[in-house]
Protein backbone atom coordinates (compact mmCIF):
# COMPACT_ATOMS: atom_id res chain seq x y z
CA UNK A 1 0.00 0.00 0.00
CA UNK A 2 1.34 3.32 -1.11
CA UNK A 3 0.69 6.58 0.69
CA UNK A 4 0.58 10.23 -0.68
CA UNK A 5 2.53 12.08 1.78
CA UNK A 6 2.08 15.41 2.00
CA UNK A 7 5.10 17.80 1.76
CA UNK A 8 5.85 19.59 4.46
CA UNK A 9 5.68 24.20 3.89
CA UNK A 10 6.85 27.01 5.69
CA UNK A 11 4.81 29.77 6.77
CA UNK A 12 3.64 31.90 9.32
CA UNK A 13 1.01 30.86 11.67
CA UNK A 14 -1.31 33.43 13.45
CA UNK A 15 -4.01 32.73 16.08
CA UNK A 16 -5.97 35.63 17.03
CA UNK A 17 -8.24 35.34 20.71
CA UNK A 18 -10.70 37.10 21.96
CA UNK A 19 -9.57 38.08 25.51
CA UNK A 20 -12.17 37.71 28.44
CA UNK A 21 -14.86 36.08 26.24
CA UNK A 22 -15.16 32.90 28.51
CA UNK A 23 -16.05 35.10 31.54
CA UNK A 24 -18.15 37.57 29.30
CA UNK A 25 -20.11 34.02 27.86
CA UNK A 26 -20.75 32.60 31.70
CA UNK A 27 -22.04 36.69 32.69
CA UNK A 28 -24.56 37.09 29.63
CA UNK A 29 -27.35 35.98 27.83
CA UNK A 30 -26.05 32.85 25.17
CA UNK A 31 -28.08 34.22 22.64
CA UNK A 32 -27.27 37.81 22.35
CA UNK A 33 -23.56 36.83 23.72
CA UNK A 34 -23.29 34.32 20.09
CA UNK A 35 -24.20 37.05 18.29
CA UNK A 36 -21.34 39.53 19.32
CA UNK A 37 -18.78 36.59 18.79
CA UNK A 38 -19.90 36.19 15.30
CA UNK A 39 -19.82 39.93 14.37
CA UNK A 40 -16.45 40.41 16.02
CA UNK A 41 -14.85 37.23 14.77
CA UNK A 42 -16.07 38.15 10.96
CA UNK A 43 -14.37 41.42 11.66
CA UNK A 44 -11.22 39.79 12.57
CA UNK A 45 -11.03 37.71 10.22
CA UNK A 46 -12.16 40.10 7.01
CA UNK A 47 -9.08 41.83 7.87
CA UNK A 48 -6.44 39.22 8.44
CA UNK A 49 -7.45 38.02 4.87
CA UNK A 50 -6.20 38.10 1.75
CA UNK A 51 -2.49 38.02 3.96
CA UNK A 52 -3.61 35.36 5.61
CA UNK A 53 -5.82 32.21 4.77
CA UNK A 54 -8.24 31.29 7.34
CA UNK A 55 -7.38 27.70 8.47
CA UNK A 56 -10.18 27.43 10.90
CA UNK A 57 -12.43 28.96 14.02
CA UNK A 58 -11.93 27.56 17.05
CA UNK A 59 -14.57 29.08 19.40
CA UNK A 60 -13.83 32.61 20.46
CA UNK A 61 -10.19 31.88 18.39
CA UNK A 62 -9.50 32.49 14.95
CA UNK A 63 -6.59 29.85 13.57
CA UNK A 64 -4.52 31.61 9.76
CA UNK A 65 -1.58 31.07 8.03
CA UNK A 66 0.83 32.55 5.23
CA UNK A 67 2.81 30.32 2.79
CA UNK A 68 6.52 31.64 2.78
CA UNK A 69 6.44 31.57 -0.55
CA UNK A 70 3.39 34.23 -1.10
CA UNK A 71 4.29 36.37 2.08
CA UNK A 72 6.15 39.61 2.53
CA UNK A 73 7.77 39.29 5.97
CA UNK A 74 6.76 42.69 6.35
CA UNK A 75 3.06 42.41 6.03
CA UNK A 76 2.98 40.53 9.13
CA UNK A 77 2.68 43.22 11.57
CA UNK A 78 0.92 45.29 9.47
CA UNK A 79 -1.80 42.89 9.44
CA UNK A 80 -1.81 42.13 12.85
CA UNK A 81 -1.77 46.16 13.92
CA UNK A 82 -4.84 46.18 11.12
CA UNK A 83 -6.99 43.64 12.75
CA UNK A 84 -6.70 44.54 16.28
CA UNK A 85 -7.52 48.64 15.54
CA UNK A 86 -10.68 46.99 13.39
CA UNK A 87 -11.49 44.95 16.42
CA UNK A 88 -11.17 48.15 18.59
CA UNK A 89 -13.09 50.12 16.76
CA UNK A 90 -16.19 47.74 16.05
CA UNK A 91 -15.82 47.12 19.91
CA UNK A 92 -16.53 50.46 20.28
CA UNK A 93 -19.11 50.71 17.45
CA UNK A 94 -21.01 48.19 18.68
CA UNK A 95 -21.14 49.95 22.20
CA UNK A 96 -22.19 53.15 20.70
CA UNK A 97 -24.82 52.05 18.59
CA UNK A 98 -26.83 49.67 21.34
CA UNK A 99 -29.74 51.00 23.85
CA UNK A 100 -29.91 47.80 25.02
CA UNK A 101 -29.15 47.05 28.58
CA UNK A 102 -28.83 43.30 28.79
CA UNK A 103 -25.29 42.20 30.07
CA UNK A 104 -24.26 40.75 26.94
CA UNK A 105 -24.40 44.27 25.37
CA UNK A 106 -23.35 46.13 28.57
CA UNK A 107 -20.03 43.78 28.91
CA UNK A 108 -18.81 44.43 25.53
CA UNK A 109 -16.68 47.08 25.88
CA UNK A 110 -14.29 44.28 28.34
CA UNK A 111 -13.30 42.38 25.58
CA UNK A 112 -10.06 42.60 24.02
CA UNK A 113 -7.94 40.33 21.87
CA UNK A 114 -4.45 38.91 21.81
CA UNK A 115 -2.66 37.16 18.97
CA UNK A 116 0.24 34.64 18.92
CA UNK A 117 2.14 34.56 15.68
CA UNK A 118 5.34 31.55 15.00
CA UNK A 119 6.88 31.27 11.92
CA UNK A 120 7.15 27.35 11.17
CA UNK A 121 6.34 24.42 9.57
CA UNK A 122 3.24 22.43 8.64
CA UNK A 123 1.16 20.18 7.26
CA UNK A 124 -2.16 20.85 5.16
CA UNK A 125 -4.36 18.40 5.29
CA UNK A 126 -7.58 17.82 4.27
CA UNK A 127 -9.94 15.56 6.38
CA UNK A 128 -13.59 14.75 5.58
CA UNK A 129 -13.85 17.66 3.75
CA UNK A 130 -12.47 20.54 5.96
CA UNK A 131 -8.64 21.58 6.15
CA UNK A 132 -6.61 20.49 8.78
CA UNK A 133 -2.74 21.81 9.76
CA UNK A 134 -0.47 19.97 11.80
CA UNK A 135 2.77 19.12 13.04
CA UNK A 136 5.05 20.51 16.13
CA UNK A 137 5.16 24.04 14.91
CA UNK A 138 1.22 24.26 14.51
CA UNK A 139 1.29 22.46 18.17
CA UNK A 140 4.08 24.87 19.77
CA UNK A 141 1.75 28.06 18.11
CA UNK A 142 -1.76 26.85 20.27
CA UNK A 143 0.25 26.28 23.36
CA UNK A 144 1.03 29.55 23.52
CA UNK A 145 -2.35 30.26 24.22
CA UNK A 146 -1.57 28.66 27.47
CA UNK A 147 1.21 30.46 27.87
CA UNK A 148 2.08 33.85 30.06
CA UNK A 149 3.08 36.19 27.45
CA UNK A 150 0.88 38.63 28.62
CA UNK A 151 2.67 39.22 32.22
CA UNK A 152 5.42 40.80 29.71
CA UNK A 153 3.12 43.56 28.93
CA UNK A 154 0.86 43.50 32.13
CA UNK A 155 -2.30 43.53 29.98
CA UNK A 156 -4.87 41.31 28.05
CA UNK A 157 -4.09 42.97 24.82
CA UNK A 158 -0.80 41.66 23.27
CA UNK A 159 1.35 40.21 20.40
CA UNK A 160 3.34 37.52 21.15
CA UNK A 161 6.04 37.16 18.21
CA UNK A 162 8.12 33.81 18.74
CA UNK A 163 12.06 34.43 18.12
CA UNK A 164 11.88 32.29 14.30
CA UNK A 165 9.09 35.09 13.92
CA UNK A 166 11.50 38.03 14.48
CA UNK A 167 14.55 36.14 12.71
CA UNK A 168 12.16 36.39 9.62
CA UNK A 169 11.09 39.68 9.28
CA UNK A 170 14.14 40.88 10.04
CA UNK A 171 13.46 43.32 12.54
CA UNK A 172 15.45 43.97 15.80
CA UNK A 173 12.62 43.95 18.71
CA UNK A 174 14.18 46.17 21.28
CA UNK A 175 14.14 48.92 18.16
CA UNK A 176 10.40 47.90 18.12
CA UNK A 177 9.86 48.51 21.77
CA UNK A 178 8.86 44.61 22.06
CA UNK A 179 9.41 43.23 25.62
CA UNK A 180 10.98 39.54 26.09
CA UNK A 181 9.68 36.81 28.01
CA UNK A 182 10.12 32.82 28.04
CA UNK A 183 7.55 30.81 27.92
CA UNK A 184 8.10 27.24 29.46
CA UNK A 185 6.12 23.80 28.38
CA UNK A 186 7.33 20.73 29.95
CA UNK A 187 7.16 19.08 26.46
CA UNK A 188 8.31 21.81 24.50
CA UNK A 189 11.08 23.65 26.78
CA UNK A 190 11.73 27.18 26.71
CA UNK A 191 9.98 28.89 24.23
CA UNK A 192 11.70 32.73 23.47
CA UNK A 193 8.98 35.26 22.71
CA UNK A 194 8.41 39.10 22.27
CA UNK A 195 5.81 40.96 22.81
CA UNK A 196 4.39 43.61 21.33
CA UNK A 197 1.47 45.98 23.95
CA UNK A 198 -1.49 46.65 22.08
CA UNK A 199 -3.30 48.21 24.63
CA UNK A 200 -0.58 50.93 24.54
CA UNK A 201 -0.70 51.12 20.74
CA UNK A 202 -4.39 51.18 20.67
CA UNK A 203 -4.11 54.35 23.09
CA UNK A 204 -1.26 55.98 20.84
CA UNK A 205 -3.62 55.56 18.24
CA UNK A 206 -5.83 57.35 19.76
CA UNK A 207 -3.95 60.49 20.63
CA UNK A 208 -1.65 60.97 17.59
CA UNK A 209 -2.61 63.66 15.51
CA UNK A 210 -3.51 62.01 11.94
CA UNK A 211 -1.51 63.79 9.13
CA UNK A 212 -4.06 63.56 6.06
CA UNK A 213 -4.68 65.19 3.01
CA UNK A 214 -8.66 65.34 2.00
CA UNK A 215 -10.05 65.79 -1.29
CA UNK A 216 -10.78 69.16 -0.42
CA UNK A 217 -6.94 70.37 0.94
CA UNK A 218 -5.65 68.41 -1.98
CA UNK A 219 -4.06 70.89 -5.29
CA UNK A 220 -3.75 67.55 -6.68
CA UNK A 221 -5.09 64.48 -7.10
CA UNK A 222 -4.55 61.27 -9.29
CA UNK A 223 -6.50 57.86 -9.04
CA UNK A 224 -6.45 54.24 -10.35
CA UNK A 225 -8.85 51.59 -10.09
CA UNK A 226 -7.22 48.30 -9.18
CA UNK A 227 -8.99 44.64 -9.11
CA UNK A 228 -7.29 43.37 -5.74
CA UNK A 229 -8.39 44.06 -2.17
CA UNK A 230 -6.27 46.88 -0.55
CA UNK A 231 -4.07 44.15 1.75
CA UNK A 232 -2.49 43.35 -1.57
CA UNK A 233 -2.14 46.69 -3.52
CA UNK A 234 -0.70 48.08 0.04
CA UNK A 235 2.03 45.66 -0.18
CA UNK A 236 2.87 46.62 -3.73
CA UNK A 237 2.99 50.21 -3.20
CA UNK A 238 4.99 50.23 -0.09
CA UNK A 239 7.26 46.79 -0.17
CA UNK A 240 10.45 48.46 -1.54
CA UNK A 241 11.25 45.72 -3.91
CA UNK A 242 7.80 46.07 -5.30
CA UNK A 243 8.41 49.85 -5.63
CA UNK A 244 11.36 49.77 -7.70
CA UNK A 245 9.18 47.04 -10.39
CA UNK A 246 6.61 49.57 -10.89
CA UNK A 247 7.88 53.04 -10.23
CA UNK A 248 9.71 54.88 -12.90
CA UNK A 249 13.08 55.79 -12.40
CA UNK A 250 13.46 54.57 -8.96
CA UNK A 251 16.66 52.78 -8.83
CA UNK A 252 16.77 52.26 -5.26
CA UNK A 253 15.22 53.09 -1.47
CA UNK A 254 17.41 53.03 1.85
CA UNK A 255 15.78 53.32 4.82
CA UNK A 256 17.36 55.55 7.52
CA UNK A 257 15.72 55.31 10.36
CA UNK A 258 16.22 51.50 11.87
CA UNK A 259 13.13 49.25 13.13
CA UNK A 260 9.73 48.54 10.85
CA UNK A 261 8.92 50.96 8.26
CA UNK A 262 6.30 53.51 9.88
CA UNK A 263 5.27 56.39 11.24
CA UNK A 264 8.49 58.39 11.76
CA UNK A 265 10.79 56.55 9.25
CA UNK A 266 12.94 58.29 6.93
CA UNK A 267 13.69 57.23 3.45
CA UNK A 268 16.46 57.70 0.90
CA UNK A 269 14.74 57.11 -2.71
CA UNK A 270 16.97 57.12 -5.06
CA UNK A 271 16.49 58.11 -9.20
CA UNK A 272 20.15 57.72 -10.52
CA UNK A 273 22.23 60.08 -8.76
CA UNK A 274 19.77 61.79 -7.48
CA UNK A 275 17.95 61.69 -3.87
CA UNK A 276 14.65 62.61 -2.27
CA UNK A 277 14.56 62.17 1.06
CA UNK A 278 10.44 60.91 2.49
CA UNK A 279 9.70 60.85 5.52
CA UNK A 280 6.54 59.14 6.93
CA UNK A 281 4.36 61.29 9.00
CA UNK A 282 1.48 58.81 9.15
CA UNK A 283 0.84 54.83 8.76
CA UNK A 284 -2.56 53.77 8.74
CA UNK A 285 -1.96 49.78 7.22
CA UNK A 286 -4.23 48.99 4.44
CA UNK A 287 -6.20 52.50 4.82
CA UNK A 288 -3.40 55.17 4.34
CA UNK A 289 -0.36 56.62 4.53
CA UNK A 290 1.47 60.14 4.26
CA UNK A 291 4.73 61.13 3.49
CA UNK A 292 6.56 64.40 3.55
CA UNK A 293 9.26 64.92 0.88
CA UNK A 294 11.97 67.43 1.69
CA UNK A 295 12.53 69.69 -1.47
CA UNK A 296 16.11 69.32 -2.79
CA UNK A 297 16.67 73.25 -3.00
CA UNK A 298 14.35 75.20 -0.85
CA UNK A 299 14.12 74.14 3.01
CA UNK A 300 10.32 73.59 2.64
CA UNK A 301 8.09 70.06 2.56
CA UNK A 302 5.80 69.34 0.79
CA UNK A 303 2.61 66.50 1.37
CA UNK A 304 1.12 63.66 -0.05
CA UNK A 305 -1.19 61.05 1.07
CA UNK A 306 -1.66 57.81 -0.38
CA UNK A 307 -5.02 56.17 0.04
CA UNK A 308 -6.67 52.70 -0.55
CA UNK A 309 -10.39 52.42 -0.84
CA UNK A 310 -12.15 49.13 -0.86
CA UNK A 311 -14.55 48.84 -4.10
CA UNK A 312 -17.01 46.28 -4.85
CA UNK A 313 -14.52 45.55 -7.76
CA UNK A 314 -11.10 46.10 -5.56
CA UNK A 315 -9.19 49.11 -4.64
CA UNK A 316 -9.27 53.14 -5.53
CA UNK A 317 -5.86 54.12 -5.49
CA UNK A 318 -5.54 57.84 -4.70
CA UNK A 319 -2.55 60.05 -4.18
CA UNK A 320 -3.24 63.62 -3.10
CA UNK A 321 -1.00 66.41 -3.03
CA UNK A 322 -1.38 68.56 -0.12
CA UNK A 323 -1.34 72.23 0.31
CA UNK A 324 2.27 73.83 -0.83
CA UNK A 325 4.04 76.28 1.16
CA UNK A 326 4.47 79.46 -0.04
CA UNK A 327 7.85 78.93 -0.93
CA UNK A 328 6.72 75.88 -2.70
CA UNK A 329 4.20 77.48 -4.94
CA UNK A 330 6.08 78.82 -7.94
CA UNK A 331 8.04 75.53 -7.77
CA UNK A 332 4.58 73.34 -7.78
CA UNK A 333 3.07 75.31 -10.90
CA UNK A 334 5.91 74.10 -13.09
CA UNK A 335 6.27 70.93 -11.81
CA UNK A 336 3.06 70.11 -10.53
CA UNK A 337 1.96 68.79 -14.26
CA UNK A 338 4.81 66.98 -15.00
CA UNK A 339 4.82 65.03 -11.22
CA UNK A 340 1.02 64.34 -12.80
CA UNK A 341 2.16 62.48 -15.53
CA UNK A 342 4.52 60.75 -13.92
CA UNK A 343 2.36 59.06 -11.95
CA UNK A 344 -0.02 58.56 -14.11
CA UNK A 345 2.76 56.59 -16.14
CA UNK A 346 3.60 54.91 -12.66
CA UNK A 347 0.23 53.54 -12.38
CA UNK A 348 -0.06 52.31 -15.75
CA UNK A 349 2.86 50.20 -14.83
CA UNK A 350 1.73 48.91 -11.88
CA UNK A 351 -1.46 48.04 -13.08
CA UNK A 352 0.58 45.94 -15.96
CA UNK A 353 2.66 44.66 -12.88
CA UNK A 354 -0.64 43.43 -10.94
CA UNK A 355 -2.03 41.57 -14.83
CA UNK A 356 1.26 40.15 -14.43
CA UNK A 357 1.39 38.68 -11.10
CA UNK A 358 -2.83 38.17 -10.88
CA UNK A 359 -4.31 38.01 -14.26
CA UNK A 360 -5.69 34.79 -13.93
CA UNK A 361 -7.09 35.50 -10.78
CA UNK A 362 -8.46 38.82 -11.77
CA UNK A 363 -9.98 37.43 -14.89
CA UNK A 364 -11.47 34.49 -13.12
CA UNK A 365 -13.22 36.62 -10.62
CA UNK A 366 -15.00 38.85 -13.33
CA UNK A 367 -15.91 35.89 -15.18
Amino acid sequence: MSLNLTAAESGCLLLSDITGYTGYLKATELEHAQDVLADLLETIVDTLQPVFILSKLEGDAAFAYAAASSLNPTMIMDTVEAVYFAFRKRVRDIDRATSCDCNACVLIPGLDLKFFVHFGEYVVRHIAGSEELTGPDVILAHRLMKGSAGDAVQGSAYAAYTAATMERVGMNPDLLGFRPHIDHFDDLGDVELFVQDLHALWAFEQERNRVYVSKNEAVAEVEVDVPVEPAVIWEYVTDPSKKMEWQPGLTGIDMITGGRLGAGSTNHCMHGQDVTIEHVADWRPFSYYTSQFEHPVIDEWWTITTEFTQTETGTTLSLRVGMMPPALEDWWAEFGPQWIDGVSDAHRNLEALLEKDFGAQIRLAKA
